[in-house]
């Protein structure tokens, strides 16, 4: 399955400024506010779990939380993203891809899950 999520950098600065580390702590990790910092980045990571929740099928709720997905970056600096080991068993996911993108004040983020019936 495909998720796909655009949002305004705006929104998020937004968010940041009113809410501050409440706002942060609602949707990433420690580890995930020290890597996602910027604006953009911040943008680019938000985008990426609503599209995750997309392409699992629920979107953010009950079944699915911003913390039960985790944020990282391989070596080389490309977006990783993951689920909480009971996510996975839940959803059935063998694995995740991601891909974000940042621009004219706007972050997208896709995503495809690969379930385990199908790997």
């Amino acid at each position: 399955m495909i998720g796909i999520d655009l949002v305004s950098v705006e929104r998020i600065a937004r968010s940041v400024a009113r809410f501050k580390q409440h706002f942060l702590d609602r949707f990433l990790s420690p580890r995930e506010q020290e890597i996602f910092i910027k604006p953009a980045s911040l943008a680019g990571a938000w985008a990426a779990k609503e599209a995750c929740a997309k392409a699992l099928g629920v979107g953010i709720g009950s079944k699915l939380g911003f913390l039960d997905m985790w944020l990282s970056k391989n070596k080389l600096g490309a977006p990783l993203i993951t689920l909480s080991p009971a996510k996975q068993v839940l959803f059935n996911t063998h694995s995740l891809h991601l891909s974000i993108s940042h621009d004219q004040g706007f972050a997208v983020a896709v995503v495809f899950v690969v379930s385990n019936s199908l790997s």
